[in-house]
């Protein structure tokens, strides 16, 4: 059973660059296959599933969800305005509280907007806006004047802020941009990720087609190509860039950033079959990395959006055909679970049907008592927080590991949810639950 599988964009180096921002043309079953997995999600009007990713994913793709975008768009508007024009925290219809969107999630329903060709405006879109730089504001002294502290939330989200307002047209002060360009010019001190300096490098590729921040001008320029080589430099054996998760957002920057007249690598020829096995092969299942890689199969980035083409012809899609379920039940496999980092150390082997999720593991442990755990809920899905009482503090993140120490791709901290952990093999051996700073 293939548990762990690649993304192979077999690319070349430097000299690739102009193929490397060509994907070439997919075949249409294998895009739609993948639009049909998100389509389910468009019915999920209720605010723990609206996702503006999904919405901008769709529309900078190939596809069309037909009368289902206009009531999701509809109903992202009327969630994002009230708990974030209302009360510090709004009540469900369930009566349950809700806190605020976080920057990243203001940023991108801002970036759904665009990708319906809205501009905010009025006294609602001057508040979403003046809130969005806030939340900016917020940041920047938090980092500091010196650049010694870091964003409450992450550079990732920062640089997201900054890519919604310059889609917007609405600019930011040269002190919020310096503080994105300062960590872009130090990644290897702050330990950038690939999929971070992708959302960096989309963000000042915007600014720079905005012509907004001139007096900064030429240090984006600067910067714009220090994030390009840098995320090239950080292409894997395999092909793919940081890891297959972090290889969509890294290719729509390659994208946008495109320099024309780049001689290309022969090894780009085999760009079309790599990324084909993948696709055929399922890799790509949460609807979030579908929304980011969408957009990439259409040779689209976040950047278009600073004057998106809401006219272009998609194809509609219908709902995936319905697969008989199985009628025998799957078998059990025998998965090691433990936790180094508590004293005293827990140790259990789980059994859990085969096709199972990681966090199948940890519910079945925790039903078997001496295993605690939790999950916070965000945009693509739960993120583990808290192991056997230890929870995730400030730049503090679980870690889950195969042994004895391959970090486990899918349950990486703020990338990659728990719910969507590839199927575990009995032969990977245990996973390790460690805590790791960034």
């Amino acid at each position: 059973m293939r548990c762990f599988r690649a993304l192979l964009l077999l690319l070349g180096g430097l000299g690739a660059l102009a193929e490397i921002c060509e994907i070439p043309e997919v075949d249409s079953k294998i895009v739609e296959g993948l639009g049909q997995r998100i389509l389910p999600w468009m019915d999920l009007l209720s605010p723990e599933y609206l996702n503006p990713s999904i919405y901008v994913g769709l529309r900078l793709s190939s596809l069309q969800a037909g009368a289902k975008e206009a009531p999701y768009l509809h109903s992202l508007k009327l969630h994002y305005q009230q708990s974030l024009l209302g009360p510090a925290s709004t009540a469900d219809g369930d009566g349950h509280f809700q806190a605020k969107p976080s920057m990243g999630q203001l940023a991108l329903y801002l970036l759904a907007l665009r990708a319906n060709c809205e501009f905010v405006e009025g006294r609602k879109g001057d508040r979403l806006v003046s809130q969005l730089k806030r939340f900016l504001e917020e940041e920047k002294m938090a980092i500091g004047h010196n650049h010694k502290g870091h964003p409450h939330t992450s550079y990732y989200q920062y640089g997201l802020g900054i890519l919604a307002l310059c889609a917007h047209q609405k600019r930011v002060h040269d002190s919020v941009v310096g503080r994105l360009l300062h960590a872009v010019e130090h990644h290897q001190h702050l330990h950038l990720s690939v999929d971070t300096m992708a959302m960096a490098g989309l963000a000042l590729t915007c600014l720079e087609r905005s012509n907004l921040n001139l007096d900064q001008r030429h240090r984006i320029a600067l910067a714009i190509g220090t994030t390009r080589e840098n995320i090239l430099k950080a292409r894997t054996s395999e092909g793919y860039f940081g890891n297959v998760y972090s290889t969509p957002l890294a290719l729509q920057f390659l994208m946008a950033s495109l320099m024309p007249g780049v001689q290309a690598d022969p090894a780009c020829l085999n760009t079309r079959a790599a990324l084909l096995a993948s696709l055929q092969d399922g890799t790509f299942e949460n609807a979030l990395m579908i929304s980011q890689l969408l957009p990439v199969l259409n040779h689209k980035s976040y950047v278009d959006l600073i004057s998106p083409d809401c006219l272009a012809p998609r194809v509609m899609l219908e709902p995936a055909p319905e697969t008989p379920s199985p009628t025998r039940a799957p078998e059990d496999i025998r998965v090691g679970l433990r936790v180094r980092s508590v004293l005293p150390t827990y140790g259990r082997t789980v059994s859990v049907p085969a096709g199972s999720s990681l966090e199948d593991v940890l519910k079945k442990a925790q039903e078997l008592g001496g295993f605690t755990y939790g999950t916070q809920a965000s945009l693509s899905g739960p993120y583990l927080t808290l192991v056997m009482g230890k929870e995730a503090g400030e730049r503090e993140f679980w870690q889950l590991l195969r042994d004895p120490d391959t970090p486990l791709l899918q349950g990486e901290f703020r990338v990659l949810p728990l719910l969507d952990v590839s199927p575990i093999c009995p032969s990977d051996g245990p996973l390790q639950l460690t805590p790791t700073f960034p």
